[in-house]
């Protein structure tokens, strides 16, 4: 679910004006698991920006507080979300911790990176949802060390129905700051795309595993 249309029809914007999100209809990207896609998005790009940096993780920090309150910590899920989780943590004058996919294989053995005590709470940052996988692992991690998931905030999601079903099987709420749809919005009133291009990408979102860009 998006925070709200204003600000999902602005993260759009930014996003694309930065190339943060790419949308290539007619010569589609391939991701790393194979999916032929017409879409790329890479959303650590906005650090490089201070405006919209802020911007972003103003916007997250201020949803958060209005939400949840004041949580013990910030989590950014490695490697994509941990700029912009500290930011986050920073703008919230709250602790940062970071989670990687697994626990190191050397030194402490540490997955959960940063201080932080079970029974405490903590807000989960992530930048890009798919299937929420990865999202979820995170997720995971921090419960198995007993810290306590009031939530998770992102920047993007491409809405698919797998991601909504893997949330609700594991009682997480994701909030995002933008999503598809809304992209896609933005990018035709922008005459970032066409009509034609506008069914493509509707198609693509619909069934991403089996769509054929030709």
């Amino acid at each position: 679910m998006i925070f709200n249309k204003d600000t999902a029809k602005k993260t759009a914007e930014v996003l694309l004006q930065v190339n943060a999100i790419k949308l290539s209809p007619k010569e589609p990207f391939t991701w790393a698991s194979g999916w032929k896609s017409p879409i790329y998005c890479d959303n650590r790009i906005v650090l490089s920006f201070p405006l919209i940096r802020n911007y972003i993780s103003e916007t997250m920090g201020k949803y958060i507080e209005n939400k949840y309150g004041k949580p013990d910590a910030i989590a950014g899920v490695a490697t994509g979300a941990i700029g912009i989780g500290m930011l986050v943590a920073d703008y919230l004058g709250l602790p940062f911790i970071y989670v990687r996919p697994d626990a190191k294989g050397h030194g402490r053995k540490n997955q959960i990176e940063g201080f932080i005590e079970g029974g405490q709470n903590v807000v989960v940052v992530e930048d890009l949802i798919s299937t929420g996988k990865s999202s979820l692992n995170a997720v995971k991690a921090l419960k198995d060390a007993k810290i306590n998931v009031k939530g998770m905030v992102a920047i993007f999601t491409y809405g698919f129905d797998v991601a909504t079903e893997n949330f609700e099987t594991e009682q997480i709420e994701l909030q995002t700051l933008s999503n598809y749809q809304s992209l896609l919005e933005q990018a035709l009133d922008t005459n970032y795309i066409s009509e034609k291009e506008l069914m493509t990408l509707s198609e693509w979102n619909s069934n991403p595993s089996k769509w054929n860009a030709n």
